[in-house]
């Protein structure tokens, strides 16, 4: 029996942990898609106990203390701090199987040194050794981030965001590039009239562009694109239910953004065209920069109204969506290639039945121009799992080429989350190892080696195209 979570956590057979510990271990990380917020990080924050750094923000860990039976005021509401912690704690017994028992202690022991399981008799104890190490200067985020070896953070960000934390960032000079995504989702949603006026006012007041017609919205959410390239930003990120691509006229969107404007409700197929056009136009605008375009595609929602106008988005009511992915992605994609201003594109599903949907997709439009140029994306959210990793990485070799994956990514609000990459490294490296072991591949250690150091780090080096980050390694 192998004991919990020790050096070969996760590696099956001798020439896994070989790769691993060779290989894969030593490479730096590249975040290019999380939530961390970079005021945080400009600011250098320190955090008063592990609660704040841990359940602060975290819709996962909420889903299971609320499925464990663990009141909503432990979750998002103002109970203590330490009597949050000892839910949580008590909860982390009922999560065995679910991800959250590995990455719980995966975290535990990585950034505090500490191997106890978490559970209601060690709570106190865990609270207590944890809150005492957060809080000191060596544990502020811009710390924490140098603990696990991160080479460059990329935030997530509206368009009418300032960037100001951005900009003073590099003014400190802190070594790790933290740089913005281009994040338009408020810019295309026009289900509420009121929702989407308002959102109009912020653009006009970071743009001190004058509105009035669909011409001077695009002006002005052009004129923000470019304000963010001047920030370095290199990416763009859409998170959508499916791809729109709808056919329309000019005048057609001209005449749908006058309606909306006015403050008339859009009817379903006028809102499907104005998301269409948009998504091409933020397209275009990327490939015009060079930039890497991101689709997270497939979740469903705010599920629980009641929930929902209690507490907002993003507090733990979404789930996998049903959506029909493939004719609209394959109709959008075409249309950007047709026009050679198809840029660099990265696809994530949240629905597995989408697995070997995406997987081919990219295939259909990598032209030979870069290596990898469309990219079937890490197993996202729900998919974020032992199960959910493989399977990505399974559809992806049989479909594609694993070797040109850009890899792993932690798409999350917490600081504490980087060990995500680990474990995405340990179960790559588990796959490749086993198959070797059984003769699938061949024993060449060092030409395996190079290729999970590329997935764990050169590819998105190379395909992202930064400057100022770790050389090669």
């Amino acid at each position: 029996m192998k004991p919990f979570l020790d050096e070969h956590f996760l590696l099956q057979n001798k020439t896994a942990e070989k790769l691993y510990h060779d290989y894969a271990k030593q490479m730096p990380v590249i975040d290019y898609h999380c939530h961390l917020p970079p005021q945080q990080i400009a600011e250098n924050h320190s955090f008063q106990n592990i609660t704040q750094a841990w359940l602060y923000g975290d819709h996962y860990k909420w889903r299971a203390m609320r499925t464990n039976g663990v009141h909503e005021s432990y979750c998002t509401g103002n109970q203590p701090d330490q009597d949050k912690f000892e839910k949580w704690a008590a909860t982390v017994p009922y999560t065995l199987r679910n991800p959250l028992y590995h990455w719980t202690h995966l975290e535990l022991q990585r950034y505090f040194g500490i191997t106890d399981i978490l559970n209601a008799d060690s709570a106190k104890l865990v609270y207590e050794t944890a809150s005492n190490l957060i809080k000191t200067p060596e544990y502020s985020v811009q710390n924490l981030l140098r603990k696990m070896n991160v080479a460059l953070v990329c935030t997530t960000d509206d368009p009418v965001d300032d960037l100001r934390y951005h900009k003073q960032l590099k003014e400190q000079g802190f070594e790790i590039p933290i740089l913005p995504a281009f994040r338009p989702d408020n810019a295309m949603n026009v289900v509420n009239p009121e929702q989407f006026n308002a959102y109009l006012q912020k653009l006009q007041a970071s743009t001190n562009i004058s509105i009035s017609s669909f011409d001077d919205y695009l002006y002005a959410l052009q004129n923000r694109h470019d304000f963010f390239a001047e920030a370095g930003c290199g990416v763009s990120d859409h998170g959508l239910e499916e791809i729109y691509a709808e056919d329309f006229t000019g005048s057609e969107i001209d005449s749908i953004f006058n309606k909306i404007h006015s403050g008339k409700a859009l009817n379903e197929t006028e809102q499907l065209k104005f998301k269409s056009a948009m998504l091409l136009h933020f397209a275009e605008w990327d490939h015009e920069k060079g930039w890497v375009q991101q689709f997270h595609l497939g979740a469903l929602r705010n599920n629980n109204a009641r929930m929902m106008q209690q507490l907002g988005p993003d507090t733990g009511w979404d789930s996998i969506g049903d959506f029909q992915q493939g004719r609209a992605l394959a109709k959008f994609l075409n249309k950007l290639d047709t026009g050679n201003t198809l840029a660099k594109t990265i696809l994530y599903n949240l629905n597995p039945a989408d697995n070997e949907l995406m997987a081919t997709m990219i295939g259909n439009f990598n032209d030979g121009s870069s290596a990898g140029k469309i990219q079937y994306g890490s197993a996202w959210w729900f998919l974020d799992q032992k199960d959910g990793m493989v399977k990505q990485m399974n559809a992806l070799s049989n479909m594609g080429l694993l070797s040109r994956f850009v890899g792993m990514l932690t798409d999350s609000r917490s600081f504490l989350s980087f060990p995500r990459h680990e474990y995405f490294r340990r179960l790559l490296c588990n796959l490749f190892g086993s198959e070797i072991e059984s003769g699938e591949l061949p024993n060449d250690i060092v030409w395996v080696g190079a290729v999970i150091q590329d997935i764990c780090y050169r590819n998105a080096q190379n395909y992202f195209g930064w400057k100022g980050i770790t050389p090669n390694v």
